[in-house]
């Protein structure tokens, strides 16, 4: 019987996603309705999670409080979401810790939900469904969409739903103005010197960029809002930003020398400390990839959540096709590929009750078979280790870094000494389902290490706790001493 994960979406289900971004936590509850999105609830609480980067990896505790206080607030409110329908994504400012879990944990706790980190190049992806959905791009058309966020900024070419080109960058509005305003101080020279190393960052791809081209730009998430705003504000456009409106807002900032005097129409007192560093960038951007006008959409990384929940609950799901890939990428072998997937899967089918497996293990050992042999494209010598390196370290869309570990780790556990400190980057809670897993691929590869193209031996496998006992005929035994 399909788990709640696996049944397809009916009209009338709450979905929810929650984005811990390095400026704001948001949250968004939706109901699925004659297959579109109907948002019914948004919360946003600014907790600045990025102040509190230490610059060693380090998180200061003070801010601890107040993320773990707005988390637990968004948990009440989850409570009637089934939890296979809410997704929470961390970016940035965990990404940037040392050890991520010293924050997960306490913070999955406040929550009540699991937290997947997202790379630079994933939010990336995420950010342009969100738009793509919010403001359905014309037919045909190459569409620019810019997110600037607390730590990093998201730059993305797309076409219809799909991101063509990716980029992450560690420049957000938090970040910048730490980096260059730390003093808080503002002056026209320490404005042009910033924008010269900003503008350095951009070389490795607005030579790309300009390249692949683009027919109209959109921003989104809260610095582009405010700065559309304050544009508005000024009467310097009527519903976007322009090179001359963006011009204008910098004249008008640079007329004050510190960060708290910052007075301009239409910008509030929250966004007031952070607004120098998302100006900077954006008019640097402007600058160097020839951008006239930038539209602002509503939608960001959160609605994006949604719409990818939506693909995993159908059959579209972007990490089938991620796996494909790298099997194509990497030339493996399908049919052997194929041959181990199918044991797995089989032995998986008989333990996953007595350990407690769930789909979402099912899916994952699925795929870790599908490309358990990739790292053959390096070198037979230790594949293993050469494929889970390929596998963690790789830019695979659909996929959390957490769910890119945990394939590491059963890619690096299929053969040879079982390789425990590969678990440890993992949440203690996925650790054990996980170890389990590996045993099932580790057998699998060993029923199939001949690369026989004969049908797989009937293996019965019993599990009683961490006990395993694999039965197998006499005379297959026999045959493969």
């Amino acid at each position: 019987m399909p788990t709640e994960a696996e049944q397809p979406l009916k009209d009338g289900d709450l979905l929810a996603a929650v984005d811990l971004g390095s400026n704001s936590f948001h949250m968004v509850v939706a109901r699925y309705v004659l297959g579109q999105l109907r948002i019914i609830d948004r919360i946003k609480e600014t907790v600045r999670l990025a102040e509190g980067l230490d610059g060693r990896g380090g998180l200061n505790p003070d801010v601890m409080p107040r993320a773990l206080d707005c988390l637990a607030r968004f948990g009440q409110r989850l409570r009637t979401v089934p939890p296979s329908r809410v997704r929470a994504i961390a970016t940035n400012t965990v990404r940037a810790l040392a050890n991520p879990q010293a924050f997960l944990m306490p913070a999955e706790t406040a929550l009540g939900h699991g937290i997947d980190v997202v790379a630079g190049r994933e939010e990336a992806r995420l950010i342009y469904l969100g738009v793509a959905h919010g403001n359905p791009p014309p037919e045909g058309k190459r569409r620019l969409v810019m997110d600037i966020g607390g730590g990093s900024t998201e730059f993305i070419i797309g076409q219809g739903f799909e991101a063509i080109e990716r980029e992450s960058l560690q420049m957000g509005c938090i970040a910048t103005t730490r980096r260059f305003f730390a003093d808080g101080k503002l002056s026209r020279k320490r404005w042009k010197e910033a924008r010269t190393e900003i503008t350095a960052e951009f070389q490795q791809f607005a030579n790309t960029y300009r390249g692949r081209g683009w027919h109209e730009s959109m921003g989104s998430s809260g610095t582009i809002k405010a700065i559309c705003d304050i544009s508005i504000a000024m009467k310097l456009t009527k519903a976007s930003i322009t090179a001359e409106s963006l011009a204008g807002i910098r004249e008008k900032l640079l007329d004050f020398d510190r960060l708290e005097d910052i007075r301009l129409p239409g910008l509030s007192s929250e966004r007031r400390p952070i607004i120098a560093g998302g100006l900077l960038v954006l008019d640097a951007a402007f600058s160097e990839l020839g951008i006239e006008r930038m539209y602002v959409s509503e939608n960001a990384l959160r609605e994006g959540a949604l719409y990818d929940l939506i693909g995993r609950a159908s059959q579209s799901d972007p990490r089938e096709a991620s796996i494909v890939a790298l099997c194509n990428r990497y030339g493996v072998d399908t049919e052997q590929a194929t041959r181990v997937e199918q044991s797995a899967l089989a032995l998986f089918d008989q333990a996953e009750q007595d350990w407690s497996l769930d789909a979402d293990d099912r899916r994952r050992l699925s795929w870790a078979a599908r490309i358990h042999e990739i790292g053959l494209a390096i070198a037979h010598s230790q594949y293993h280790q050469h494929g889970a390196y390929l596998v963690e370290h790789s830019d695979i869309a659909g996929f959390s870094r957490t769910e890119q570990q945990i394939l590491a780790a059963l890619v690096r556990n299929q053969r040879r000494a079982v390789h425990l400190p590969s678990f440890d980057k993992l949440p203690d809670r996925l650790v054990p389902n996980a170890l389990r897993c590996a045993l099932l691929l580790r057998l699998a590869v060993l029923l199939h290490r001949s690369h026989d193209r004969d049908p797989a031996p009937e293996a019965v496998l019993e599990v009683v706790g961490n006990d395993m006992t694999l039965k197998l005929s006499k005379r297959w035994l026999d045959g493969h001493p």
